[in-house]
């Protein structure tokens, strides 16, 4: 490899964990080769917190025209920056910016392209990558037989760690033609303080047994007792209860939190494939028998309509 180039993405005014994780992965399997960071309509203050990570260089990209989070541009601005600097491989987050943009690139840059890797290693100059496959049921081995290889490493898999370097930083200006914005978002709707499930260490879920949206504050309440993310199995969002942002599962979003509490849940082979490489699972259902039980660390067999209340009392009082 002669040098790698990984997508950065900031959060309030800090670079998202997601993204020391993949600097971090990216350094590992450097063997000598350069790793290079890019932010796009960002500032020095933020690609210097790049340097804690190993990440020696960082092209700081403006694009006046990006107002909005647009897909084809910002695969174009990260296509052009990796041409320039002749990065043979590039790394994204597997989350939802990630998993937009990176097959973009790969098409702009005849790259083969491994979505959702749990593993990177250096093979002379091929990477290996590990991927789940099967909806989890397996683990595949698999590189690029391309020249130039294009990678999404899954949240929360590649544990960061600094590796101070020097830094050096570059900026350049992008004009972005009106093809360049044919995918744009118009409009953003946040809840302001609320955890994404890609991000949260932790991650309470709720399903069909929850019964009503009227008692997902259940869930709720344990989340915020627990300092963790609300989510939901596919069930409570196709019946409206809960927004899809929120969906963990092969038709929603991956997770892999140090700790999963799954109530109500059955363990569907479809929700097992979002959260199966948490850390720790624990199980809260009133089947002894269901699949979830199965899949688990912890479990506890009873009526959640009990346990939950119970269970935020307690930790509310270790906590005091």
């Amino acid at each position: 490899m002669k040098n790698i180039l990984v997508y950065l993405e900031v959060a309030n005014n800090n670079l998202k964990r997601v993204s020391t994780e993949i600097a971090t992965a990216a350094c590992k399997i450097a063997n000598g080769a350069k790793v290079s960071g890019i932010l796009i309509n960002s500032n020095k203050e933020i690609a210097e917190q790049a340097s804690k990570y190993g990440v020696s260089e960082v092209i700081l990209a403006s694009a006046p025209k990006i107002q909005l989070h647009s897909s084809t541009a910002v695969a174009k601005i990260v296509a052009d920056v990796a041409k320039e600097i002749g990065a043979d491989c590039i790394i994204f987050p597997a989350n939802s910016t990630g998993l937009e943009v990176a097959p973009r690139v790969a098409v702009k840059l005849d790259a083969g392209y491994i979505a959702d890797c749990i593993e990177l290693a250096a093979d002379g100059d091929n990477i290996i990558a590990k991927k789940p496959v099967y909806a989890g049921k397996a683990v595949v081995k698999t590189k690029c037989d391309t020249p130039i290889g294009v990678f999404s490493l899954r949240p929360n898999v590649f544990v960061a760690s600094e590796n101070k370097t020097n830094i050096e930083i570059k900026e350049k200006s992008f004009e972005l033609s009106d093809a360049d914005l044919s995918a744009k978002v118009t409009n953003i709707a946040k809840n302001e303080g609320k955890l994404d499930v890609l991000e949260a260490d932790i991650v309470v879920s709720g399903g069909r047994g929850i019964k009503g949206p009227e008692n997902y504050h259940l869930i709720e309440n344990l989340a915020k007792t627990l300092g963790g993310a609300v989510g939901a199995s596919r069930a409570v969002v196709d019946a409206g209860w809960r927004p899809h942002s929120e969906q963990v599962g092969q038709t929603g979003k991956t997770v892999s939190p140090t700790l999963y509490v799954a109530c109500g849940i059955s363990g569907a082979i479809q929700h097992l494939a979002g959260m199966n490489a948490s850390k720790y699972i624990l199980a809260i259902n009133k089947d002894k028998d269901a699949p979830i039980f199965k899949n688990c660390d912890y479990g506890l067999v009873g009526d959640m309509f009990d346990i939950l209340p119970k269970l935020t009392e307690k930790i509310q009082k270790a906590k005091m």
